[in-house]
């Protein structure tokens, strides 16, 4: 008898409908055969599966057993299989009615004695059974919360096979899993950092607010211990807060990624990743050999912190400069060529030289000239050309870190923020860019009017500092955002003195 089941795959952030098809016959001798393109973990799905049904009381059926996945050319891969070829089984046994299990998505991993564990992707695959119109979707109940915040789509957690045979022969009537959005994004909204926490650092912290308000990338030069961490990972809590596709589009990357919490079925803060020095390229940018997102898409709509960027390796680095660019990377592979949302801030620490006391008043550096020099050619022109800012972060003194001071809170800042960004989002309306500093040579032109004090500032920094074109340009763009943060139409001296403080590296090189 042959049965047909709904599951899913997942590949990149989509998820794909595959139909698990089983045909049991009494021809011929005892086999088990699966076709469809199965990785290891699929076909290992016949012992795990054969084991669960025997261990729930079924009588696994000596038989010849074929279960196709459909369709046959896409690479099928995970453990999310077990839980519809195991009620293919049943159903083909005549146990279940065929019309019983019609419109609905199977998908979860079975243990040994019939429990259901959590698969990777559940939101993926809540979305696309809400976009085919299907009843909806039965998962384990790790994955009921996740899957639950996509609305309109009926979600069952089950927490065995027997529960799910129980559901399907009618002897139980479980009702779908239901969530709060407005309230789990409230909820998981709060950040465990703030920016009251810092002491001193007040032109850093100006800096980091100009940044978030035009969506500017960051590279912060100090001495070991000035704060340049501390600083990084406050930035997030400045940001605007999450909308609820953005966290619905970040959420699906954590997911199949198996970064999701058990008890956080929705991304509402702005994540913060910070990989190590040592990471690959594949690891950063995302791949493998059946490609996985990397850490530019882990830190999709938040913040990725590069700490001692010239440490890191050049090739690892030079493949930042697609997702900086285009807000998105895609990975070729010989299986598949996968495209992933990668839109993110960087901010990059690094010391000042490769001792990390240069221009410290209080530590002698030891370093050449030849030695800073080879240290910050590390990074490359092309990358440090799509960082707005670089900020000297210098020590703090003790008078600031002992003092009884509690600075201006992230909330209060955030504010001024999200007020700047509402004015940018109504002056690109139609321009397909959303902050200053995703602004190209166009847009520069059109927007980055300057006062007569103002252009001749600027003229006598770049004759005198020896600025290039390309920090002439970085500096239109802060100072378009400096600004928009004092809700000024026009560009005065002070925004063009100010945007140049924030070039520290361009000033050190000319």
């Amino acid at each position: 008898m042959l049965s047909k089941i709904l599951s899913a795959s997942v590949i990149g952030i989509e998820a794909f409908q595959v139909e698990v098809e089983v045909d049991i016959s009494s021809r011929g001798l005892p086999h088990f055969s699966m076709v469809g393109l199965p990785d290891a973990a699929v076909k290992e799905s016949r012992d795990r599966v054969r084991a669960s049904l025997k261990n729930i009381g079924f009588n696994f059926p000596l038989k010849q057993i074929t279960v196709n996945l459909a369709p046959a050319d896409l690479k099928k891969e995970g453990s999310a299989f077990d839980l519809p070829i195991a009620v293919g089984i049943i159903a083909s046994e005549g146990l279940i009615e065929q019309a019983s299990v019609d419109g609905y998505l199977f998908t979860g991993e079975l243990s040994l004695d019939g429990r259901m564990k959590p698969v990777r992707g559940a939101l993926s695959m809540a979305l696309m059974v809400r976009n085919a119109g299907l009843r909806g979707i039965i998962l384990p109940a790790e994955n009921a919360p996740e899957a639950a915040v996509v609305s309109g789509v009926r979600v069952f957690g089950m927490k065995s096979l027997p529960e799910v045979v129980d559901f399907l022969t009618g002897s139980a009537s479980p009702v779908p899993y239901m969530i709060d959005i407005a309230e789990t994004m409230k909820v998981h909204s709060a950040y465990e950092d703030d920016f009251s926490e810092v002491k001193g650092q007040e032109h850093a912290k100006r800096a980091l607010e100009v940044a978030a308000a035009g969506g500017h990338n960051v590279l912060l030069v100090g001495p070991p211990g000035s704060g340049k961490t501390m600083l990084s990972k406050r930035l997030a809590t400045i940001l605007p807060n999450m909308t609820f596709d953005e966290a619905l589009e970040t959420t699906r990357i954590h997911s199949i990624a198996g970064l999701l919490r058990d008890d956080q079925p929705l991304l509402a803060t702005r994540p913060f990743r910070s990989p190590h020095h040592s990471i690959s390229d594949v690891a950063l940018i995302g791949g493998g050999q059946i490609p996985k997102p990397g850490e530019v898409s882990l830190a999709h709509h938040g913040v990725l912190f590069l700490d001692e960027i010239p440490e890191f390796k050049r090739n690892a680095l030079e493949v930042l400069r697609q997702p900086l660019e285009n807000g998105e990377v895609t990975v070729s592979r010989a299986v598949a060529s996968i495209t992933y949302p990668a839109s993110f801030m960087l901010v990059a620490a690094m010391n000042p030289c490769p001792c990390g006391y240069f221009s410290d008043p209080r530590h002698q550096c030891t370093c050449t000239p030849g030695q800073i020099y080879r240290y910050r050619r590390k990074i490359s022109g092309p990358l440090l050309d799509r960082i707005d800012i670089h900020i000297e972060v210098p020590a703090v003194p003790y008078k600031e870190l002992s003092a009884d001071y509690t600075g201006e809170k992230s909330e209060d800042i955030r504010l001024r923020v999200v007020a700047t960004r509402d004015v940018q989002l109504g002056r690109f309306q139609g321009e397909k860019i959303y902050c200053n500093g995703q602004m190209k040579t166009r847009h520069i032109k059109k927007y980055c009017r300057l006062k007569e004090d103002a252009l001749s500032l600027l003229e006598a920094a770049m004759q005198k500092l020896g600025l290039s074109a390309r920090a002439y340009a970085r500096i239109l763009k802060l100072s378009r955002t400096i600004a928009d943060l004092e809700g000024s139409e026009a560009i005065g001296s002070h925004h063009i003195s100010e945007a140049i403080q924030y070039r520290t590296l361009d000033r050190a090189q000319g």
